[in-house]
């Protein structure tokens, strides 16, 4: 059997909040960091404020790109009036990957116990991209990077991985 080939993503993210600007925003910053020394290539990033027509907007620019495999948003999961993100992206996904938040859940009980149950992290396919919405700080992100994001954007881990699904996502 022959050993699978990594195969580098093209990989975008959009940060939601009000406050954060390029320069302030260090959590873009560490996420361009870790998918690059994890061999991915990072294409952009976008702010865009707490605004479920705005972060559609976004994101929606992003499915119709051939350029792009991955789209990552992080912020506005929590349960606050701004907090829109999941209304936001999921009629946009042709199919939500429910495990997604239910495993950064799991693994996020670890280290904050029931206020895990805050968070509205989700996962999705559309239009055949890959899609993962974690919560703003920095340590959900790189929770969701590398624990779940990290091994499932690998072509090489087994026995499955996203990657490898990703020629038959647009199958009719």
């Amino acid at each position: 059997m022959s050993q699978r080939q990594f195969e580098a993503q093209n990989i975008v993210l959009l940060k939601i909040s009000d406050t954060r600007t390029e320069t302030t925003d260090d959590v873009g910053d560490m996420f361009k960091d870790m998918i690059e020394a994890d061999g991915h290539r990072f294409v952009e990033r976008q702010i865009v404020p707490d605004d479920r027509f705005h972060i559609r907007a976004a994101v929606s620019q992003w499915l119709v790109r051939d350029d792009i495999d991955v789209i990552f948003t992080t912020g506005g999961t929590g349960v606050t009036a701004r907090d829109v993100t999941p209304e936001a992206i999921r009629p946009l996904l042709d199919k939500e990957i429910s495990g997604i938040g239910e495993l950064f859940r799991f693994l996020s009980y670890e280290q904050i116990k029931t206020s895990t149950i805050q968070s509205r992290a989700l996962g999705g396919v559309a239009n055949g991209k890959i899609v993962f919405v974690a919560p703003g700080s920095k340590g959900a992100v790189q929770d969701m990077w590398t624990n779940i994001a990290r091994e499932q954007l690998d072509s090489r881990v087994k026995p499955c991985n996203l990657v490898m699904l990703k020629h038959r996502l647009l199958e009719k």
